[in-house]
């Protein structure tokens, strides 16, 4: 069987839980006056089988009719109510049965009785107390047995189809008073809940909105702060407490936003003013080695390693001062570039620096078109290849697809290398992630790690997105770019 369904919001809970409540005081009020309603007219109708004994019984014991008793002190039975019932037992045999008519001359009845019902009336004890049966005859009866003069048994009864009717009526008009009384008060009581929880509604609205806010991105302005109402309430601590939290946020993204600020221009200011000293010492080292003069091996050797690492210095110090002005937000330039050249121009570069690797291209019949930078897209293209080159085995297959649904271009590049490790995979677009040593044992150097952030950085600076795919023999990056 399926479960009825719970309220989801704490309006509704409320709302239901009152209204359950009710009607659980309202069944316990309505049992508790049905029965003591039902056991009251017993008690009422045992009282006049007392007071009325077993007159009438006893006028049937010589078999004559109730009128020819009339004045003897057991027949008056024109002082029976209508319906009483009669009945005279010897052993356990029913000797006579008789009802009295309704109307004004109060005329006895023989009382048509099955064989059940002669069973259940020898049942009922011989103990002065009332008793309810059932006869099919003649319907509900509450019967009182005693002892006759000639060791017999006298039983009078009284129909318990009044009694049941008032209880039934009571029944009735208790289902309905609390049913109205249930359905008005789950509506007002939704409305006085309503009512009373609107500053939490108001707390949890502005909730929303902070939600929805990009706080992992710049200066993020939050929204007007929840009313606050009696502190002495639970709702008013919780609003209260939410503005005090909503306050420390945004102090913290203040902070925060002050310190990238700061950190940005450095990066920028110090990436700007080391360009110029590293080209310095990569010329020097250059016109060193073209000196005319003997030189030692060893100088020479020094020296060229100096213009190989002044050289490399000098692409990071690129790379760092590219970041820094994605960052800043400085626009791109914003052209239609055939990404199909890109692709074909860096595989050629791909294969002249590792032709120990397999390069494969798939390619589609028709140019497919973008609008961005040019030499930002063939970065980011040369990035990955380089990235798969540098990190993979000799003799690894790199793959290079390029598709569009005419909406978006979207650029995949595939290898069969050693994967990139697990732990490493959530942090492999952030700047300094360096993973050579796990994806390729043999390696000797790698880049600073910027190669992938700069990937991701230029990708989300045409709108796009970038994203990694990665198992132990299957390698896959995939870059949508918004199409022309």
């Amino acid at each position: 069987m399926r479960r009825l369904p719970r309220p989801r919001t704490l309006r509704a809970r409320l709302t239901a839980g009152l209204v359950v409540l009710l009607a659980l005081s309202c069944a316990a009020v309505g049992v508790a006056a049905v029965v003591e309603l039902d056991g009251f007219l017993l008690g009422r109708l045992d009282q006049q089988l007392h007071d009325a004994g077993p007159r009438f019984p006893a006028s049937l014991e010589a078999g004559l009719k109730p009128s020819d008793h009339d004045g003897d002190e057991h027949g008056d039975t024109r002082k029976q109510s209508a319906g009483t019932f009669g009945a005279r037992l010897l052993g356990a045999s029913v000797t006579n049965a008789a009802v009295v008519r309704p109307g004004n001359d109060s005329t006895g009845l023989n009382a048509p009785l099955t064989a059940r019902d002669k069973r259940r009336l020898a049942a009922v004890p011989v103990d002065g107390q009332g008793h309810s049966v059932c006869l099919s005859s003649l319907g509900e009866y509450r019967l009182m047995a005693t002892e006759g003069r000639d060791a017999d048994v006298l039983i009078t009864g009284l129909p318990l189809e009044p009694v049941e009717a008032t209880v039934h009526r009571l029944e009735l008009v208790a289902t309905i008073v609390f049913g109205a009384a249930l359905a008005i008060t789950g509506v007002a009581g939704a409305f006085w809940v309503r009512w009373s929880l609107r500053p939490l509604s108001r707390v949890a609205a502005t909730a929303t909105r902070v939600s929805e806010l990009p706080l992992a991105s710049g200066e993020v302005a939050l929204p007007p702060r929840a009313p606050e109402s009696d502190p002495r309430g639970e709702v008013g601590r919780v609003a209260t407490a939410f503005n005090r939290m909503l306050g420390h946020v945004e102090d913290a993204l203040t902070k925060r936003h002050a310190s990238e600020e700061r950190l940005r221009s450095f990066a920028a200011d110090a990436s700007h003013e080391l360009r110029t000293p590293v080209a310095s010492v990569r010329g020097h080292a250059e016109l060193a080695l073209l000196h005319p003069g003997p030189v030692p091996p060893e100088v020479t050797r020094a020296l060229e390693r100096i213009a190989a690492e002044s050289g490399r210095m000098g692409e990071m110090v690129d790379d760092l001062l590219l970041l820094a002005r994605l960052d800043a937000g400085r626009p791109l330039e914003r052209r239609p570039v055939d990404v199909t050249r890109l692709v074909l121009d860096a595989v050629t570069d791909a294969r002249a620096a590792g032709p120990g690797h397999r390069w494969t291209m798939e390619l589609p019949e028709e140019p497919v078109t973008v609008t961005g930078d040019e030499h930002r897209l063939h970065q980011v293209l040369a990035n990955l290849l380089a990235n798969a080159r540098l990190h993979t085995p000799v003799g690894t297959k790199v793959t290079v697809a390029l598709e569009t649904d005419g909406a978006t271009a979207v650029l995949r590049v595939h290898d069969d290398g050693p994967g990139v490790p697990d732990e490493i995979q959530p942090g492999v677009f952030e700047r300094f992630t360096r993973a050579e040593h796990r994806r390729r044992p043999d390696s000797q150097g790698g880049g600073a790690g910027l190669g992938l952030a700069i990937v991701a950085a230029v990708t989300e600076a045409h709108g796009g997105s970038v994203e990694l795919e990665s198992r132990p023999g299957a390698t896959t990056f995939t870059v949508r770019l918004p199409g022309s």
